[in-house]
């Protein structure tokens, strides 16, 4: 005889079992249309695979796994896909989801199965894959999809299938372990075949389901299954509640039954199993319970998912007229749904329809008076009272530190609080509140991290074109020495007016003009001579300084007839008419300008583009420093630096490009 251990806490509602129970399980009518929601499991929403106007039969799949992570969908009906919209969900919040709607056609064509006769000559990996495809997830509530559990993270060395069922009005369970028991047998071996054969395997029934303990017990004499009586008790059913009274264990907070080496599935769920291998069949209908007062039919159906209960309830004598509520679920758990438009999904293993009498509205909730009882019949030994408070102020902090998420939200500190507070809403907004929050954390973290990445790529790049940069400097500066052998501005100079004069000479120019100059040039140059002279013959600087201003403003004359030459001489060459220029320095610097603007057109290209870079770089350095200044200053002209400034280092990017374009060039032509 096993032991059994008993958990903390837990509470003993009315059962109201019987009335689901007095009739054997009933295949529920055709429906007329489905509407098949892209999340009815835990992870991520399914991608629809077909699109509106597809003819589909049952059992094809509709929408495919988001990753590993998430589970299949397949029509439940023949018929045409007319929308793929948001529509009203089996959910708490009551929000609209994605879902997939097809029109029957009413002959109910299935797909062709593929059945595996012995599924223990096949590998554990073929069996997991073909449980995938049939898109089964836990059906007894949790929806967790079970190919993800049939991949354990390490060895499970106990498989327990929990036929508990504690929760009030719901028989779906019993049902099948009923009238099912060697279905379920069969289901529990595929389960620990693939698993490894744990070394114990267990099923959890309360001793209030004594038909299914007979049944289960007939049907594993030949095995090594082991079936186990546990007291009726409310949340026996949770899975770690389960676990403990089976094994004694407890499962840590924040760890998961695997971490033990034990794994948990429903009797629904292995059924499903067996029939996607030995059948080849998908999950495309499941066992629900259907109670109440305001319906003639209570009992258990077979019913096709994504049916919708506006249809299916006024099949069974629903009187729309008293309805007081639709639960879906048990009342400890369940939520009520506000339109019967809600369709039936893999985890919707009960719909509650009760008349007021039966289940009627709560008081008003009031104010907490402290009186403990929440945490003494709270399963999982947390405090209700205190995490009640933190919701209320919304402290999230404090919620994780008090192990909000260890909550299994069966509803027992609700069920006895004398003040009829609705803890189990506070504690699933708030747990929807973190979730929300860690989402829009993790997505601030990526964004904030590519915006990192960004940045360093950016100052990266920067960094190599300023050594590019530099290194093309170099290398121009150096070929621009080797290839010039006169640099300076005095050799360019006498080079322009060698082939002024050379010019002037084969288009034979008036000799007269060029005599004048010469004896002009002559005058100055000996004045000048005259006045160094005397300079030297000078004895005190009384003497000298006088000389010394002579001697500046004659070299000054000569400088500015020099100028006059040059020019005269180029519009002579030119063809173009002399005309007398006022000696003054504006004049000089023009003149000065015109000869040099006349040296540039003889240069090349390449010669001219370093010349510029040379400007450009004295120019842009001269900008960093207003800029700098300005931003020192907080002066209002910084925005017109720095546009300038901008300016400069764009023309300065255009000329090194060009340069480079203009040497490759010239290496090509040099190798050809």
């Amino acid at each position: 005889m096993r032991k059994i251990w008993d958990i903390h806490g837990g509470v003993h509602p009315p059962e109201n079992k019987a009335q689901s129970l007095q009739n054997t399980l009933k295949e529920a009518p055709l429906p007329s249309l489905v509407v098949l929601p892209l999340s009815m499991h835990v992870g991520a929403p399914a991608i629809p695979c077909v699109a509106i106007g597809d003819r589909v039969k049952r059992g094809q799949m509709v929408a495919k796994p988001s990753g590993g992570f998430s589970a299949a969908i397949h029509a439940s009906i023949s018929g045409t896909v007319v929308a793929i919209e948001d529509r009203l969900i089996s959910h708490p919040s009551g929000n609209p989801g994605r879902a997939i709607v097809i029109q029957g056609d009413g002959l109910d064509e299935f797909v062709t199965l593929d059945p595996i006769e012995d599924f223990r000559q096949v590998k554990t990996e073929a069996l997991v894959a073909r449980i995938s495809e049939a898109g089964i997830a836990g059906l007894g509530g949790a929806g967790f999809p079970t190919h993800i559990k049939l991949n354990p993270i390490s060895s499970v060395n106990t498989l327990i299938i929990n036929g508990s069922e504690c929760e009030p009005y719901i028989t779906a369970d019993h049902c099948l372990m009923r009238e099912f028991p060697d279905q379920l047998i069969q289901g529990i071996q595929l389960l620990a075949h693939i698993l490894g054969e744990p070394k114990q395997v267990l099923i959890g029934i309360e001793d209030n389901k004594a038909d299914a303990i007979e049944a289960l017990t007939k049907a594993a004499e030949d095995s090594s299954i082991e079936v186990v009586t546990v007291p009726t008790k409310y949340p026996s059913g949770g899975e770690k509640q389960l676990i403990q009274i089976l094994t004694g264990l407890e499962v840590p907070s924040g760890k998961l039954p695997v971490n033990l080496g034990i794994m948990v599935h429903n009797p629904g769920t292995a059924v499903a199993a067996l029939d996607a291998v030995t059948k080849g069949e998908v999950l495309t209908s499941r066992i629900t319970t259907i109670v109440g007062e305001n319906l003639e039919q209570s009992g258990n159906y077979r019913v096709r998912i994504g049916t919708t209960l506006s249809e299916l309830l006024p099949l069974l004598g629903l009187n729309v007229e008293k309805t007081h509520k639709m639960v879906l679920g048990g009342p400890m758990m369940g939520f009520a749904m506000p339109d019967l438009n809600t369709p039936v999904l893999k985890i919707t293993n009960c719909v509650l329809v009760p008349s007021a009498e039966e289940l009627p509205d709560p008081e008003p909730a009031q104010a907490c008076i402290r009186c403990g009882t929440c945490a003494e019949v709270c399963p999982a030994q947390l405090l209700p009272q205190q995490l009640f408070w933190f919701a209320q102020a919304e402290d999230h902090h404090n919620l994780q530190n008090h192990n909000l998420f260890d909550c299994i939200e069966c509803g027992a500190c609700s069920y006895v609080c004398p003040s009829n507070i609705p803890l189990v809403q506070y504690y699933r907004a708030s747990k929807g509140a973190i979730r929300e929050a860690d989402r829009e954390r993790i997505a601030s973290d990526r964004a904030r991290r590519r915006f990192e990445v960004r940045n360093e790529r950016i100052e990266r790049e920067t960094q190599e074109r300023e050594v590019k940069r530099a290194a093309r400097m170099q290398a121009a500066k150096e070929k621009q020495a080797a290839s010039k052998s006169v640099s300076t501005d005095e050799d360019m100079v006498a080079a322009a007016m060698a082939r002024v004069k050379a010019q002037s000479a084969e288009e034979a120019k008036s000799p007269s003009i060029d005599q004048t100059h010469q004896v002009q040039r002559q005058s100055l140059q000996d004045r000048v001579k005259s006045i160094q002279k005397k300079i030297k013959a000078a004895d005190t600087d009384t003497d000298i300084k006088p000389l010394e201003s002579e001697l500046a403003n004659a070299n000054a004359q000569l400088q500015r007839f020099e100028d006059q030459t040059s020019v005269s001489l180029i519009d002579q060459a030119s063809n173009k008419p002399i005309e007398p220029e006022p000696q003054d320095s504006a004049s000089a610097a023009i003149e000065r300008a015109k000869l040099k603007a006349l040296q540039q057109g003889e240069l090349s290209e390449t010669e001219k583009l370093e010349q510029s870079l040379e400007s450009l770089a004295k120019r842009i350095d001269k900008a960093e420093d207003r800029v700098k200044m300005a931003r020192l200053e907080s002066s209002d002209t910084l925005e017109a630096l720095e546009n300038g400034l901008e300016k400069l280092l764009t023309k300065q990017q255009e000329a090194q490009s060009r340069l480079v374009e203009l040497e490759s060039e010239q290496n090509s032509e040099q190798e050809s």
